[in-house]
């Protein structure tokens, strides 16, 4: 783990993003406010390619709705007990990509500042949560595959079950960091 690697506060880096972080409320899998504090914080590297994904977004009229970011570590226990799935959750002690500072989690909001519908909310750890299920309404469909080419062309990668998070090719060979804000006791 390391210490030394400065993240990006995205809330002062992209004023023209939109915050609804996630873990930080009780609107999450865990029914309880997991942050001690709402930052979104992301490694340098990655705020370069969301920086892509913000102006590709804008382009086509949206803006981007972020849910969660950087993860303290011990935030991870918390996800874990509420939803001990390692297709959802990765397991505590393997490390998220979040904490690694690689990861975000996010949506698209249109011209008017509505939440486009993605055909499940956001921790809905469900078959319907997969990026390209059968099941999902047309519509809702063609919001995750905008949101997909909108994060692919910033340089991310989604993943196979959950529509809304986004990480960096090889994320795991970035370092787990330490905690830089804290959590609820677990």
């Amino acid at each position: 783990m390391t210490q030394d690697i400065l993240l990006t506060d995205l809330a002062a880096s992209f004023p023209t993003l939109a915050f609804d972080l996630k873990y930080a409320t009780t609107d999450n899998i865990t029914g309880y406010a997991i942050y001690r504090e709402a930052r979104a914080l992301l490694h340098p590297e990655a705020a370069r390619a969301l920086q892509k994904s913000v102006e590709v977004a804008r382009l086509a009229g949206f803006t981007l709705l972020i849910f969660d970011a950087y993860r303290p570590q011990q935030a991870q226990w918390h996800l874990w007990d509420a939803c001990p799935d390692a297709d959802y959750v990765v397991p505590p002690a393997t490390g998220s990509n979040h904490s690694r500072g690689v990861a975000i989690d996010l949506t698209l909001m249109d011209g008017a500042g509505k939440v486009l519908d993605m055909g499940t909310a956001f921790d809905a750890m469900e078959d319907l949560s997969h990026p390209f299920h059968p099941d999902v309404p047309p519509q809702a469909q063609r919001h995750r595959l905008m949101l997909n080419a909108i994060m692919l062309a910033g340089g991310f990668v989604g993943m196979p079950t959950e529509w809304w998070h986004f990480e960096l090719p090889d994320a795991q060979r970035y370092p787990l960091l330490e905690d830089r804000f804290g959590c609820v006791a677990r």
